[in-house]
């Protein structure tokens, strides 16, 4: 190419914010607009009506259109349009997620735009059992947009078939590109902390952060010491803190959170982990997961979905969903005297994730001259 690509990154959520997608269009953005053939815009949406509306992070430019509720996960933005519509602006659309509006409006104005699309599908759980059952519908109709993107790119084989089973995609190719979890390298001389169960993500329901609360009990019994840090914030907290008051492990629960951007501080808090726990309901392919293996640290998960596909590979120790508090216990304190069953160097990396997309990125760009 004569000149650097233009890509237009659409994401229903960006910095501040914190997730497996905002970390995932974080590291791949940036690293894609360091090496000179793209130049990467990130278009988000703010619900806040607080954030500015242009900004540069780590060298991507960064828009921002309101989205409505405030208080919903809806993002109803609908200036998304106007934004991918500048067909001047950009040569290619990539679609990061496509569980909210924000990317159904994007393929919408890029095809009327005549702008080629790619879709990262990045799927996720939600604490409500009706919005998980309403899933399957949801790609059911999104089937016709996705079947005339450019290219369809999976994080994990079990979103890829997922996928391709429930939005009917007739047999059109979807390319597996793995999250990568590379953090940066923690102090030397940082160990992991005797009994330190640590369970890192967004304080919902069907994360699981309750499970392993749960199995805190019975993990003392073998090891008198351990004791649970959880990561992350999020409307679940009370109940949280509750259900270990309850239990009578207050004292050994704590929820606290690392700043979005504190990269050194996630790398430090997995590292002191005897052992990291993932029994979330349904994850595509958890970038916590990812980074607590980077670090070396053990990781417990449940066998479902993407993580499914980590135990498969015997990166995770898996447990059965639906398994018991005490059963839990067990596979937490058999974790937390093993090593890491797999070698950090070997794992997926953001470089490597963003290498992916950079070869798809010029496929697609040397297809449409």
């Amino acid at each position: 190419m004569t000149r650097a690509g233009r890509v237009l990154m659409v994401t229903a959520r960006f910095l501040p914010d914190l997730g497996g997608i905002e970390t995932h269009v974080h590291e791949v953005a940036r690293r894609l607009s360091a090496g000179g053939s793209f130049e990467v815009t990130v278009l988000a949406t703010d619900r806040t009506r607080s954030l500015p509306r242009r900004e540069v992070i780590d060298g991507i430019t960064v828009l921002r259109v309101p989205a409505w509720p405030r208080g919903r996960d809806y993002y109803l933005a609908p200036r998304i349009a106007a934004v991918v519509g500048q067909r001047d602006r950009w040569d290619l659309v990539h679609c990061q997620g496509i569980h909210t509006p924000v990317p159904i409006l994007a393929m919408l104005a890029a095809r009327r735009a005549g702008l080629p699309y790619l879709v990262t599908f990045h799927t996720g759980g939600h604490s409500l059992p009706h919005r998980n059952a309403l899933r399957s519908i949801q790609w059911r109709l999104a089937g016709p947009l996705l079947r005339h993107a450019a290219a369809l790119v999976g994080v994990s084989h079990f979103e890829a078939r997922t996928l391709s089973e429930q939005a009917r995609l007739g047999g059109k190719p979807v390319t597996m590109i793995r999250n990568g979890g590379t953090l940066p390298r923690p102090p030397v001389g940082t160990a992991a902390v005797a009994g330190r169960i640590t369970s890192s993500g967004r304080l919902e329901k069907y994360k699981g952060h309750h499970r392993v609360i749960e199995a805190l009990p019975y993990v003392m019994r073998d090891v008198p010491e351990a004791h649970l840090v959880v990561l992350g914030n999020g409307p679940y907290e009370p109940e949280l803190r509750g259900l270990a008051r309850r239990l009578g492990v207050g004292e050994r629960v704590t929820i606290t959170q690392v700043p979005p951007a504190d990269r050194a501080a996630m790398a430090l808090a997995l590292a002191e982990s005897s052992v990291v726990a993932a029994l979330s309901d349904y994850e595509a392919h958890p970038v916590a997961v990812m980074e607590a293996l980077s670090t070396g640290r053990p990781v417990v998960g449940y066998d479902v979905a993407g993580i499914g596909d980590l135990v498969a590979e015997g990166w995770v120790h898996g447990v059965a969903p639906g398994a018991s508090a005490a059963s839990t216990a067990r596979h937490l304190v058999e974790a937390m005297s093993s090593p890491c069953p797999v070698d950090p160097a070997t794992l997926p990396t953001w470089d490597s994730c963003a290498e992916g997309l950079a070869r798809t990125y010029l496929s697609l760009l040397r297809r449409g001259k």
